[in-house]
């Protein structure tokens, strides 16, 4: 009576097969949804890099922000700077609309994080803004 019965055995070995091909076949489904979230993870962060290029170097954007404030038409326009640590706000009290069209046409398509931005119609000829560009 004290020993195992060999059909005992035969059984546990049976349940313990299906157990681990039930185990092994949602480890597999897991294993593919893990390399596609992979995939789309790294997707994001390529284009993340992207951005990153585009809009975050500091002194790349300090530099084009430059250029296109000296421009001829924009001379007239009495247009202010003030540098913060991580943003620039350009900021005029009066500027006529040729000028104003020229500054916006070359600021909204350029590759700029512009986080704040008011215009204020002062006449039919002239108006006041106030843009805050971050890095």
């Amino acid at each position: 009576m004290n020993r195992i019965n060999p059909i005992h055995i035969g059984i546990l070995l049976v349940v313990i097969l299906v157990f681990l091909a039930v185990r092994l076949g949602t480890l597999k489904t897991e294993l593919a949804e893990a390399k596609s979230e992979y995939k789309k993870t790294e997707q994001m962060a390529s284009k993340l890099v992207g951005l990153k290029k585009a809009y975050g170097e500091k002194n790349g954007v300090k530099k084009s922000i430059k250029k296109v404030l000296s421009l001829p038409q924009l001379r007239s326009a009495k247009i202010e700077q003030k540098v913060k640590k991580s943003s620039i706000v350009i900021s005029s009290v009066k500027m006529d609309k040729n000028a104003l069209n020229s500054l916006m046409g070359k600021l909204l398509n350029g590759a700029y994080n512009i986080s704040s931005f008011k215009v204020k119609k002062l006449s039919q000829n002239s108006a006041s803004f106030e843009m805050e560009i971050k890095w």
